[in-house]
């Protein structure tokens, strides 16, 4: 499944960790790409991703994933 990217998006492949994922952010798990919708502050620096499925994904204050970030063209 490939997410949509509207038009005039720029689409960026970043690492992020606790402190710079984003909604929208796009992260590849187990061979499915999933849309963060919604963060949580967890304790010590982590945080809850929520994405588009319902699926829920505690992250630590260090670790490090790859995600899609679309980037809107000016």
């Amino acid at each position: 499944m490939r997410p949509q990217v509207p038009d005039g998006a720029l689409v960026s492949h970043i690492e992020v960790t606790a402190a710079t994922v984003q909604r929208n952010d796009i992260i590849q798990l187990g061979g499915q790409a999933c849309r963060v919708r919604d963060l949580f502050q967890l304790p010590q620096g982590a945080k809850q991703l929520v994405f588009e499925s319902g699926e829920l994904l505690a992250i630590h204050a260090r670790s490090r994933l790859v995600a899609v970030r679309l980037l809107r063209r000016r």
